[in-house]
């Protein structure tokens, strides 16, 4: 009997014909405001959490929440939680654990403060209550209500950061304050057709994606230097061919690239701007321009999640997998909200670094947060086999069967973006012959 099997395995196998085009894309992780994974991963015991803590003050924003009746404009509180999330990340001085939307509890566990919020609109009145609090005492350090039209939106915006900044413990310079106040665009109308392309985005559909895309260029066509719209609009390209489930189109991959450059030339100091270039740049396999990008984007912002994990994914498929570990376990304790992918991208590095046993925990967990994985399930079986686990192994290629019934090794490696030769031999050797018995045998 077949676990976990998804519902169309004939689409499932339409997705291994395409994995080519599609293995990248599955390393779209989730920080700053980009893409919210569930749910979460805790360092493993002592893993130098305690050492860092005491180094680092460390910061989560929790999801604010929407208070009203008007559903539709909730995106007002995503965005505003989102940007304090992404100017707090940008301080050199903190270091933000992200909620990831999906498990903010467990953020807050692992954050020294936190800090949450609500937001209300009524008519042209924009109501933001905001609270700090240190975890360890539970004392609450600071709150405040602001109750300001919402063409203020920018000004609520640099008090909140300023006064979050202020009432923190880490010593954050008054130039770096400055520089937070800053805003992406001066249009409120701008901004706000951002916000509702945002939540359309993170959405993951392919309706949603193409209405994004018009949100994005219209924000663009009020503020043509709008870096942030620019970004997004090069993801909605970056993505498609995954949500329509067609092949990747070279011309939507250079459409995504120049819109990329774009936001790059028009401010190059915002982190998630240099994340997207590095993400399409990935996709194109230009791995050594994406791990530029990605560095700046730490730079910019050291707390970013998604760098960190993008990074460690791009050196595996460089056949580089111990300098992806530690970036992959920095990405988890920054993004405890990240769910399955992180776990399969560490898996996949232990796999090749030769530790078997760490590679099936990660693989294994998972594999609990997707069962429906081609690819978790492809290096669980690598693995099984590794471990002298024959009988395993087999069973996982029957599952991989039953998600792709034409899944080969072979075809499948001919398409993988894996550019170690060697890595690329280990795989075949270890999942060829799990193919070699019929499946009939295999039956139970």
């Amino acid at each position: 009997m077949v676990r976990d099997a998804p519902a169309n395995p004939q689409a499932a196998g339409a997705s291994v014909r395409r994995a080519g085009a599609t293995a990248v894309a599955l390393l779209v992780l989730a920080a700053a405001g980009w893409f919210l994974l569930a749910p979460a991963f805790a360092p493993t015991a002592g893993e130098e959490t305690a050492d860092r803590e005491e180094a680092w003050t460390t910061v989560s924003v929790t999801p604010f929440d929407w208070i009203g009746g008007d559903a539709s404009q909730a995106y007002l509180a995503r965005g505003i939680g989102e940007a304090l999330a992404t100017d707090l990340g940008r301080l050199g001085e903190l270091r933000l654990i992200g909620a990831g939307g999906a498990a903010p509890a467990d953020a807050a566990r692992q954050a020294r403060y936190v800090v949450s919020g609500s937001v209300q609109r009524d008519a042209d009145t924009l109501r933001v209550n905001v609270r700090l609090a240190d975890t360890r005492t539970g004392e609450q350090l600071w709150s405040e209500r602001f109750e300001r039209p919402v063409a203020e939106l920018f000004a609520i915006q640099d008090d909140i950061i300023g006064r979050v900044a202020a009432s923190l413990p880490a010593k954050v310079s008054e130039s770096r304050k400055k520089r937070l106040a800053a805003r992406h665009t001066q249009s409120i109308e701008a901004y706000d057709l951002f916000l509702r392309a945002q939540a359309l985005f993170l959405a993951r559909g392919a309706k949603e994606n193409l209405e994004a895309r018009e949100l994005y260029r219209k924000a663009i066509e009020i503020d043509p230097r709008f870096a942030r719209a620019y970004a997004g609009l090069s993801m909605t390209h970056a993505i498609e061919n995954r949500l329509d489930g067609t092949p990747l189109s070279a011309a939507a991959l250079d459409r995504a690239l120049a819109l990329a450059e774009s936001a790059r030339e028009i401010d190059p100091a915002i982190a998630e701007v240099q994340w997207a270039l590095g993400f399409v740049h990935t996709q194109a396999r230009r791995y050594p321009q994406a791990l530029g990008a990605l560095g700046r984007a730490i730079e910019l912002n050291p707390s970013f999640a998604d760098a960190h994990a993008l990074m460690g994914g791009i050196h595996t498929y460089l056949g580089e997998p111990r300098k992806s570990i530690p970036l992959l376990r920095t990405a988890m304790r920054l993004e405890p909200g990240a769910g399955y992918l992180y776990f399969l991208l560490l898996g996949r590095a232990y796999f090749f670094e030769g530790d078997i046993e760490q590679a099936l925990i990660n693989l294994r967990a998972a594999l609990e947060r997707n069962a429906a994985d081609l690819e978790t399930r492809i290096y669980l079986a690598a693995a099984l086999a590794a471990s002298g686990n024959r009988a395993a192994a087999e069973w996982e290629a029957e599952e991989i069967r039953a998600l792709a019934r034409d899944f080969s090794p072979a075809r499948w490696l001919a398409t993988y973006p894996l550019a170690s030769a060697p890595h690329r031999e280990k795989l075949r050797g270890l999942l060829e012959p799990l193919y070699t018995v019929p499946p009939a045998t295999l039956a139970r």
